[in-house]
């Protein structure tokens, strides 16, 4: 069949208009589209959850494809390795307790596993400020990167009944209430990140998920930039645990209440299409 520059431009403003549409007033909206952000994404949205994820950058993946420094391999630990087992991820012995994981493999499984559960992922779209209501965080107010700082453009609003800060390194939501004092740092009197401890750093990440602010969460680096937790290094396992750990724990606290069965990727018949 015959097709013109209107339609393909048709396709892409029918399909992302709904897209959008499908993530104002959803569950839960992860800001950060790293590893923890991605695994807790995934899981949510398996279970049932309608998820949206905000990533700034234009890919998400966050920096799990240049493995370290630049080398596009990721490292994790014994304690991941089930994880990775889940989605089907490969690996291979690294020393003692240590697995080496092809990072392209691993961030776009991340992405797909993510995307296929139902989860909406929203690139070039930065956080500029929360939703609080009765003091709780009510969801998120975001603008086009390119945008934010640039030009004098309003964002716009995503209501969510819970929101996780899965930014890692700049704990951007966590920042935000900071700067207005509505959250103080429970890091002592050195705020962010402490010096690198790999080991240190990968059980801190797992462990201390929490919700920081009602309604607000937080997990992988940004745990760590939030309470003071030492850097972890160019090791993944513990960011994969975090977004499993902070999925589970906002199902447990049942602060969502998940549909009957995983959302699926709707499509304009309703159902996920295989492209035959």
């Amino acid at each position: 069949m015959p097709f013109d520059e209107v339609e393909i431009t048709r396709a892409i403003l029918d399909r992302y208009h709904e897209k959008v549409t499908r993530s104002l007033a959803g569950d839960v909206a992860i800001i950060g589209a790293g590893p923890s952000g991605l695994v807790a994404a995934g899981q949510l949205a398996e279970a049932g959850v309608r998820v949206t994820v905000f990533e700034k950058r234009l890919t998400p993946g966050g920096g799990v494809w240049g493995g370290g420094m630049g080398m596009a391999v990721a490292v994790v630990q014994e304690a991941a390795v089930r994880v990775l087992r889940e989605m089907g991820i490969r690996y291979l012995p690294a020393g003692e307790g240590l697995y080496a994981v092809d990072a392209i493999e691993l961030a776009a499984t991340l992405c797909v596993r993510a995307v296929k559960a139902g989860a909406v992922l929203l690139n070039l779209t930065v956080l500029e400020d929360v939703i609080i209501h009765q003091g709780r965080v009510a969801g998120v107010v975001v603008n086009r990167t390119p945008l934010a700082g640039a030009l004098p453009v309003d964002p716009v609003a995503f209501p969510a009944k819970v929101v996780i800060d899965a930014t890692g390194h700049d704990a951007a939501v966590v920042e935000v209430l900071r700067r207005r004092g509505l959250l103080g740092s429970k890091g002592g009197d050195l705020p962010g990140e402490g010096p690198m401890d790999a080991a240190a750093g990968e059980a801190f990440v797992a462990e201390n998920v929490a919700e920081v602010y009602p309604g607000l969460w937080v997990c992988g680096m940004s745990v760590c930039a939030t309470f003071g937790g030492p850097r972890m290094g160019p090791i993944f396992g513990g960011m994969l645990m975090s977004g499993r750990r902070v999925a589970e724990c906002v199902l447990a606290a049942r602060q969502v209440v998940p549909e009957a069965s995983g959302t699926g990727a709707p499509t304009a018949g309703g159902r996920p299409q295989d492209g035959r």
